[in-house]
């Protein structure tokens, strides 16, 4: 009973943890998140949570501006992609190609904040 107890309030901090960290990240860092959640259910082979995280990545995207427009459509094509090799289950190429766009995105996050 008292572990019982005791898992339930770590597992409450946990989340309110999670919750703080999420609310107080700006819209680049919960995309950086969305993709470590991604790359880290690819390694554990979770379809179901892989998929999900591509999903939020595809909602994600943004069409209102010429610039942005250009750039979604080619991530989205690359999301739909790696959609259809996890259910694939190549796992290992999604995990790099998420990696690798995880990788650009923050490289052009440093950049762009000089």
């Amino acid at each position: 009973m008292y572990y019982s107890n005791f898992a339930s309030t770590q597992h409450n901090r946990l989340n309110q943890y999670l919750v703080k960290q999420i609310l107080d990240s700006s819209p680049e860092q919960i995309i950086i998140k969305i993709y470590d959640f991604a790359i880290l259910n690819c390694a554990r082979k979770d379809l179901i949570k892989t998929t999900k995280a591509l999903q939020e990545l595809i909602n994600s995207l943004r069409y209102d501006d010429d610039g942005a427009k250009e750039i979604s459509i080619g991530l989205l094509k690359i999301y739909r992609y790696c959609q259809e090799e996890a259910r694939k289950g190549n796992f290992d190429f999604v995990q790099q190609a998420l990696t690798e766009l995880r990788d650009t995105w923050i490289n052009s996050l440093k950049n762009y904040k000089g």
